[in-house]
């Protein structure tokens, strides 16, 4: 590998490292920073280094940027209308005490599935907050294991567009990646869990404060800083005032901030039915987008590619199951459903500026992170791994895994990596004796690894779950490792049993 290219690589990365952890600028900042180093030491002209921030940041924005904003509103809204809360108990009710991290890392692998992680994750992530606000404690287990779930589904299970791609260009049979990808995703959910599980207490007391302030309230937060502990909430502690959710300050209670009901109103009540709708439709929408266009696209026998072209029916669907039409849909529903007719337009309106506001950072973050991937891309790292690993003398069943890991590292985007894992691996697949569903099992696989500063999903979930610098890597960079060493195993099982 060109060396001027590996250098490019890791003095971006150490730059990023850096700013963060020893400077005042934050993330935003330095990962603009990082793009502008990484883009001169590859040997980029001024002019493409621009050129290729402004595309990348705008490439993500447009993707997600809109649904983090419209994401963000709807929580809000569940959030004051006591809608989150009774969705929340009765959650917890269902499941039974000790089940919550199984559950959220099983749901979000099954929303992941027809819905991108990114889009799953805003709209999915009030969930865990509301419940770990009924518990007093566990956000982080909480936010882990929702996010790695859906991480599992999204890198493994096509109708995704990475699998897919991967099973196009390999010539894998779609069905059978589909139940290969499944079987992957079940066994792998342990570890996802057990991680969160054992990462996630010792994370808690590093939560940004206004993060944890936004999960717990005010008086959780205050509870903290007299017993000098960082986030366990109720945890282990005593007292009456902790362990009981009523005692929060007045100013948590959804009720109180509602306004005043008019005389003879019923008391406003919101049931967990209700308060799953604007959750279930946007979720819905989108994956009646999803089906709708695999079943049309193999009524006309176009399963990839830029010929096909959406019958009526299926680009109606398609309009509607846009995330973000299905998510105005969604926070058109939270208002006029979860709040009563008597709360103040100006209140709804502020509630909404509050979460667009806490929206923005992230929302810039996101987009930056897009940037560095897009200086990386552009550069030439990505491909220049790529060629390197395939031309070591390695088992068969490592080199597409290993060329989606470097490129992955490389650049930030797993659909990206395995991609051109699949791209330079498909000429060696009879060569290097693998059934064409293992390696696409093995693209997949290995561009789960070590999510971090360049992929823009890093940073949506580190900063919904309030991690930053070492914390955020040991909690997000580390758990999507563990499950990528855990799939070697399975790849290599599964090459004995198919290869």
């Amino acid at each position: 590998m060109d060396l001027q290219l590996l250098l490019a690589l890791v003095l971006g990365i150490a730059t990023i490292v850096v700013i963060v952890l020893r400077t005042r600028l934050d993330a935003f900042v330095a990962l603009l920073i990082a793009a502008l180093v990484t883009g001169a030491v590859a040997g980029s002209s001024p002019s493409d280094i621009i050129s290729s921030i402004t595309t990348g940041f705008g490439n993500t924005l447009a993707s997600i940027g809109i649904v983090i904003g419209l994401g963000v509103g709807i929580g809000k809204i569940l959030e004051v209308s006591g809608a989150a809360d009774s969705l929340a108990r009765a959650f917890v009710r269902l499941l039974g005490p000790g089940r919550e991290p199984w559950a959220m890392a099983g749901t979000g692998a099954l929303v992941s599935i027809p819905v991108f992680c990114d889009s799953g994750y805003v709209i999915m992530n009030p969930l865990a907050r509301s419940i770990a606000r009924v518990q007093r404690a566990g956000y982080v287990t909480l936010a882990l294991a929702l996010g790695c779930g859906m991480t599992l589904t999204h890198h493994l299970v096509p109708p995704t567009p990475g699998p897919l791609g991967v099973a196009g260009i390999i010539g894998a049979d779609l069905g059978a990646l589909i139940l290969a990808g499944l079987v992957f995703s079940v066994i792998l959910l342990p570890v996802v869990v057990l991680y969160a599980k054992w990462i996630g207490p010792t994370l808690e007391p590093q939560i940004d404060p206004v993060v944890r302030t936004a999960v717990y309230g005010r008086e959780h937060e205050r509870t903290v800083t007299v017993d000098g502990h960082g986030g366990s909430g109720g945890a282990g502690g005593s007292g009456d005032e902790r362990d009981d959710p009523a005692a929060d300050d007045p100013a948590d209670d959804p009720a109180a901030a509602l306004g005043t009901p008019p005389a003879g109103a019923p008391a406003h009540r919101v049931g967990a039915l209700l308060a799953s709708v604007p959750l279930l439709v946007p979720l819905l929408l989108i994956v009646a987008n999803t089906v709708g266009t695999a079943i049309d696209r193999n009524n006309q026998g176009v399963l990839s590619g830029s010929d096909y072209e959406a019958s009526g029916w299926a680009a109606a669907l398609a309009f509607i199951g846009n995330p973000v039409i299905a998510l105005i849909i969604g926070i058109a529903l939270a208002v006029y459903l979860l709040l009563p007719r008597w709360t103040p337009r100006g209140k709804v309106h502020g509630w909404l500026a509050e979460a667009a506001a806490s929206a923005g950072l992230i929302i810039l973050i996101t987009g930056a992170g897009g940037a560095l991937g897009q200086v990386l891309r552009s550069s030439g790292v990505g491909d220049a791994l790529a060629e390197a690993i395939a031309a070591i003398n390695l088992p068969g069943v490592l080199v597409p895994f290993l060329v989606a890991t470097l490129v992955r590292l490389a650049q930030g985007s797993g659909t990206v990596a395995m991609i051109t894992a699949a791209s330079v691996t498909a000429p060696l697949v009879g060569t290097l004796g693998l059934s064409p569903l293992i390696a696409a099992l093995a693209c997949c696989a290995g561009s789960m690894v070590f999510s971090y500063f360049n992929d823009s999903y890093f940073w949506v979930v580190t900063r919904f779950t309030g991690l930053e610098g070492v914390a955020a890597l040991r909690g997000w960079s580390g758990i999507t490792t563990a499950a990528w060493l855990g799939s070697l195993p399975l790849l290599l099982v599964a090459d004995l049993l198919i290869g």
